[in-house]
């Protein structure tokens, strides 16, 4: 009786565990992971971006911010649709995909319409819109807000607190947002430009939480020690981008894509 009662309270203290650890971060389902999986995989992708998989780590990062098939997610400026791959067509028969454009033409609009044009069983339910700090999505519409390496932009522009308060305005109560950026060395002071696309961990979370989110988690599936941080061209000497041009190619190349922070927030309930 007393093994029956300790193994009975075991199923029951593992169950409460898992319970706590699906409070947004490693959340998602398996079938939703199966999804994900069969769409990452797909022979149609484009092959640069799926040559990247190994530093961007696609499955990994949406299973870690809860990403559902029967949410309405809203991307914030997807460019040429690197994340669209696979989003749209996971989300395409029970949720919503929103491609939060900052703009409706320009080099990464035209690319990211070449793409939906190129496939209408994958694309077709795509709702693309311009998204800015002034409107474009409804208040409190969408459950799953994802940026990917953005940030460092929009401190460029000086921008950063106006697009953090426009994403916790279309969140529903309780919905997550997740964020990757460049993570910079915490040994120097955080650049308020980020001129050299790197932004210190502690410097965004702060951020976020100055508009009223809520940290949740942090994920290290994005890191590379590897990445040394100190280049004179930023962040965009390293692949993919190979600034520098021919010049140390192959050293850029062997350190891989940048290191990168992943955090989980959440508008309170």
């Amino acid at each position: 009786m007393r093994i029956a009662a300790l193994a009975a309270f075991a199923v029951f203290a593992m169950a409460a565990l898992r319970a706590m650890a699906c409070d947004g971060a490693n959340c998602t389902d398996s079938a939703t992971e199966a999804q994900l999986r069969r769409f990452v995989s797909d022979p149609h992708r484009n092959a640069a971006n799926a040559a990247r998989d190994r530093y961007r780590h696609p499955v990994e990062t949406l299973k870690f911010f809860g990403l559902k098939q029967d949410m309405t997610v809203l991307e914030i400026w997807p460019a040429a649709g690197w994340w669209t791959e696979f989003l749209a067509p996971t989300l395409e028969q029970k949720g919503r995909y929103i491609a939060g454009q900052v703009s409706s033409s320009g080099e990464g609009s035209d690319a990211f319409h070449k793409l939906l044009s190129s496939d209408a069983a994958r694309f077709g339910k795509v709702q693309e819109v311009v998204f800015t700090p002034s409107g474009g999505v409804p208040e409190a519409s969408v459950d799953l807000v994802l940026t990917f390496r953005n940030l460092h932009n929009w401190m460029a522009d000086g921008q950063e607190r106006q697009w953090i308060a426009a994403m916790f305005h279309v969140l529903k109560p309780g919905g997550y947002l997740g964020i990757e950026e460049h993570r910079a060395s915490d040994r120097a002071p955080q650049d308020p430009k980020a001129r050299s696309g790197y932004v210190r961990e502690d410097f965004a979370r702060r951020l976020f939480e100055a508009q009223g989110f809520k940290f949740v988690a942090e994920s290290e599936v994005n890191s590379n020690p590897k990445d040394t941080k100190d280049y004179p061209g930023g962040v965009w000497t390293l692949p993919p981008t190979f600034a520098a041009g021919d010049k140390d190619r192959a050293k850029y190349a062997a350190i891989g894509e940048s290191d990168r922070f992943t955090l989980l927030f959440q508008k309170p309930k």
